[in-house]
């Protein structure tokens, strides 16, 4: 199966959390109402500074993706 990079999940539990999945490597969950982040990768050895910069594009490719479904859900 071939995943696209970003999906949204619903939970009923949390009715007012808006999670974004990355499922590409480092995999996580965002929470975009409040940036609370899940990660599934273990980063002992890995570069912090490489990683922070990547973090820090992925969350925004999280958001900006979250924008454009609204988006397209909402000319639908």
């Amino acid at each position: 199966m071939n995943l696209p990079e970003f999906l949204l999940g619903d939970h009923t539990d949390h009715p007012d959390a808006i999670f974004v999945i990355h499922t590409q490597f480092p995999r996580f969950i965002i929470n975009l109402v409040d940036d609370e982040i899940e990660w599934f990768e273990d980063f002992q050895g890995q570069d912090q500074e490489a990683l922070t910069q990547e973090v820090a594009s992925l969350i925004a490719a999280a958001s900006d993706f979250y924008d454009r479904e609204v988006t397209r859900y909402e000319t639908s």
